[in-house]
């Protein structure tokens, strides 16, 4: 598998300076997709956070992130990532813990621990030895539970809200069903026992529930009737193109066939003028004088 980050290239050597340097205290050592793990022991990570930056040249903590493997007895790992800023190379260093055994703070060796563990105790629960303002970080007051264990209901029991009534942010629990807190992580695309509001649509065409309702018609008649709503509609006959179209009778026809009595025939209604119009159209045209200029101002 190729690694979707930057590739860095690998440090040579460093497996036996990990080994020569750690002794006991190094539990594994893990190449992959270019990027080298090494799993310690929980009691003597600040001895070991010591000798990397002193001995292997890793100079900055980049991070601390927590991982949480409920199936294990020791379920959260916490992991570091080291930076070396002369070698050009990154370490990524794991210790196992569970909820109630601390691990050993680094912050005498980086300040900048301090908070990166505040953050995995607030999200994990992960205890730290040492840390000086061990203090929930991200989540606000009063609340209950590690949001980023797996085990932590989606929704949770209690939300917040702001209150306008009493001017404060207010506790209230969550009116959810309990169908909806909990989940069971199986998608239903991938073998879930369980049927889905609307698989019962499918059911009587022969295909397995959650597959949709099929179409009544074959594929060619699908086509037949795309191009049948292509083609063009056929002309519109006249309706009048004879006199029996009219469905006014042979006695209507011959009366309106038949001309007027003084034989005058139909001519346009001549536009009515009024008497501005017909006094100017008999006054003689005069040219009109030409205006003089006004006095006074610019010129």
């Amino acid at each position: 598998m190729a690694s979707p980050a930057p590739l860095v290239a690998p440090r040579a050597g460093l497996a036996a300076a990990l080994e020569k340097l750690l002794g006991d205290d190094l539990l594994a050592h893990v190449f992959t997709v270019g990027e080298d793990s090494i799993t310690v022991r929980r009691e003597a990570i600040a001895g070991v956070m010591i000798s990397l930056r002193d001995n292997l040249d890793y100079q900055q903590l980049m991070e601390i992130a927590g991982v949480d493997y409920p199936d294990r007895p020791e379920r959260f790992e916490v992991v570091y990532h080291l930076l070396s800023v002369t070698k050009n190379h990154r370490l990524r260093v794991r210790v196992s813990t569970d909820e109630a055994t601390p691990v050993p703070s680094i912050v005498p060796v980086w300040p900048v621990a301090g908070w990166l563990e505040r953050e995995v105790f607030d999200m994990y629960g992960v205890l730290f030895a040492g840390n000086p303002d061990l203090r929930r970080i991200l989540t606000d007051y009063g609340f209950q539970g590690h949001p980023q264990r797996k085990d932590f209901p989606l929704t949770g029991y209690i939300e917040l809200r702001y209150s306008e009534e009493d001017k404060r942010v207010v506790y209230e629990p969550v009116k959810l069903a309990q169908d909806f807190r909990n989940f069971d992580f199986l998608s239903p695309w991938e073998g879930a026992d369980y049927v889905l509001p609307g698989d019962e649509k499918a059911g009587g065409t022969g295909e397995a529930p959650g597959k949709g309702a099929p179409t009544p018609m074959t594929a060619r008649e699908v086509k037949a009737s795309d191009d049948k709503a292509k083609a063009a509609p056929p002309p519109t006959p006249k309706t009048t193109e004879k006199p029996a179209d009219t469905g006014a009778g042979n006695k209507t026809n011959k009366a309106a066939a038949k001309p007027s009595k003084d034989g005058a025939k139909a001519k346009p209604a001549a536009k009515a003028k009024t008497p501005a119009t017909k006094k100017a159209e008999k006054a003689p045209a005069r040219p009109r004088a030409p205006r003089k200029p006004k006095t006074g101002g610019d010129a």
